[in-house]
């Protein structure tokens, strides 16, 4: 027996730590017992039940995990490995890692670095990870730190916060946009050499506006990714990866065909291996756990449900750690 949050759909929706059986673990090749997890902006969705992230029932969720391996029928993995899982559509069709025990494809993992434990993988988690390859799409672009100044949008959040982080300590300007005024100095304090107001992005504007960015990391979406494109400087890059504000991206071509800018998208779930390891190889020898310190807070497995709450609220800031092994 071990213990999982578990999602159930009938007769009503509901979140539930229980004891469970390993029958109820899903198909896979390697079963891992899971140290840490984190709480992720779709497992907010998911447990808050606030969109239709969750398309099998039962669910566990849970994008993001780290363990140990406890089982092996693939040729990659032996027991004991020290292992992480990012993405591949687990808490959205695969039981996740909100649980002590969860049994995945081998495919879908990969070997915790060296630098880390368990619970500094994930508080870089998925939202460090997709951070990480946004920096990389605008160094890959060719932007350097004396280009001029790089925007991040929804900075207060996972993502935000360590991207922000992150560009700072490569020698960036980062300018950090946030609704949280209260938050200036947090950000101020990750690296940020100016903090801006959301209304500034967040309302329809014009298809062209004054070049100001560089590059840009967008966590947001919608009204403000139409905005930052329009503020990009010529030939500058856009690396797109959230939809706080929305899926819209109510937009015209200007940017693109007048100045030349770059729309990059951004995917975590289903990078291949081989950008995961270089992400994550990256992560390890540029980002010290310690410097998360002010990013990161903790709560146990049977904390996630109202940890998830709080964030859909707007209540959290930077990492939400799950300590799932008691």
């Amino acid at each position: 027996m071990f213990n999982a949050l578990v999602l159930e759909k009938e007769p009503t929706f509901q979140a539930t730590l229980k004891s469970v059986e390993d029958d109820f673990l899903p198909e896979g090749d390697v079963t891992v017992d899971i140290e840490y997890s984190t709480l992720n902006y779709k497992d907010g969705l998911a447990i808050t039940n606030r969109a239709p992230v969750v398309r099998t029932w039962p669910m566990v969720p849970g994008i993001d995990g780290s363990g140990v391996v406890r089982e092996s029928g693939h040729p990659l993995w032996k027991k004991g490995d020290r292992v992480i899982l990012n993405g591949w559509g687990v808490g959205e069709t695969h039981r996740g890692c909100f649980a002590e025990r969860g049994r995945f494809s081998g495919d879908w993992l990969i070997r915790l670095p060296e630098a880390f434990q368990a619970r500094d993988a994930m508080a870089i988690g998925t939202a460090g990870y997709t951070a990480m390859l946004c920096v990389m799409a605008v160094q890959d672009h060719g932007v350097r730190p004396g280009d001029g100044e790089v925007l991040v949008t929804g900075a207060t959040g996972g993502v935000g916060s360590i991207a922000v982080l992150l560009l700072a300590q490569l020698g960036y300007r980062v300018v950090a946009v946030t609704g949280k005024a209260s938050e200036a100095a947090y950000l101020s304090g990750l690296g940020a050499s100016a903090v801006l107001e959301r209304a500034e992005f967040s309302q329809q504007g014009r298809p062209l506006q004054k070049e100001r960015w560089s590059a840009v990391v967008d966590c947001v979406g919608s009204h403000t990714l139409a905005n930052v494109c329009a503020q990009t400087r010529y030939g500058g890059v856009v690396a797109a990866c959230g939809l706080a504000q929305g899926g819209d991206f109510p937009s015209s071509v200007m940017p693109f065909i007048l100045r030349s800018v770059t729309l990059r998208g951004v995917d975590s779930v289903m990078a291949p291996r081989a950008l995961r390891e270089r992400a994550w190889d990256r992560l390890a020898k540029e980002l010290a756990p310690s410097s998360l310190a002010t990013v990161v807070s903790e709560v146990s497995l049977s904390g996630a449900v109202e940890a998830a709450h709080r964030l859909m609220q707007g209540e959290v800031r930077g990492r939400v750690v799950v300590r799932v092994a008691e």
